[in-house]
């Protein structure tokens, strides 16, 4: 992706230039409100409303979790993991999408409705239905804002496992998530990105590794910065 986009006439962003290192994970943070939701959407191809100017490869079908966990009302917890593949009119692989549940840690609240689940729960529900979607590109928006601190690090830990080998965006606030997960690690700023050196061990890097806790260091220093 090089270029701008705009919403409404008011710039969003200008002359971003990102590309996605294929078979890796890729950290994007930067402050509120300067497009990085935008960013993920338009690799999506669900970016209505936005107008952007330049060159964007878009990586066909991709899964996509937003900061919205969007489930479905009307349909029960096992349901809603299903849904991708009930649109598109595929056979739902039931005993999958439980393996998926009870790996979430909601293997007991499978006919449960949204409205019965805390924010959390709900959170893990919609990640259980991204893992579900078999694709080689993966858009995480704040997947694990909602979630504790402990698991958060265990879904933290599962999602870098089951997306192995497949291509991550992952926005995020959080440095020590970036630098547990990040293969690249990059702050967005209205001037454009910043490059930050993350750790070259294999993800997910233990919290407290050192090389973990000098990349959240750096990029605190980063994001404590004027742009």
């Amino acid at each position: 992706m090089t270029g701008s986009a705009a919403i409404d006439g008011t710039a969003i962003f200008s002359q971003l230039d990102l590309t996605l290192t294929p078979d890796s994970w890729t950290c994007l943070l930067g402050a509120s409100g300067v497009g990085k939701s935008t960013v993920l959407r338009l690799f999506a191809g669900l970016a209505e409303g936005v107008t952007f100017t330049g060159d964007l490869s878009v990586p066909g079908r991709v899964a996509m979790m937003a900061q919205q966990d969007l489930l479905l009302p009307w349909l029960n917890v096992l349901d809603n993991v299903l849904v991708g593949a009930r649109l598109r009119g595929d056979r739902p692989d039931k005993g999958r999408a439980r393996d998926r549940l009870a790996q979430v840690g909601l293997a007991d609240h499978a006919d449960k409705f949204p409205s019965a689940l805390s924010g959390g729960q709900r959170q893990r529900v919609a990640l259980a239905r991204t893992l579900m979607e078999d694709r080689a590109v993966v858009l995480l928006d704040e997947p694990f804002s909602a979630l504790d601190a402990l698991t958060r690090a265990q879904m933290q830990e599962l999602t870098a496992e089951l997306l192995s080998g497949h291509t991550v965006l992952l926005v995020t606030h959080d440095p020590n998530e970036a630098a547990r997960l990040g293969q690249t690690i990059l702050i967005m700023t209205p001037s454009g990105l910043v490059n930050v050196t993350a750790p070259t061990t294999p993800i997910p890097r233990e919290i407290s590794a050192p090389d973990v806790l000098r990349a959240q260091t750096d990029l605190f220093d980063q994001l404590r910065r004027p742009t």
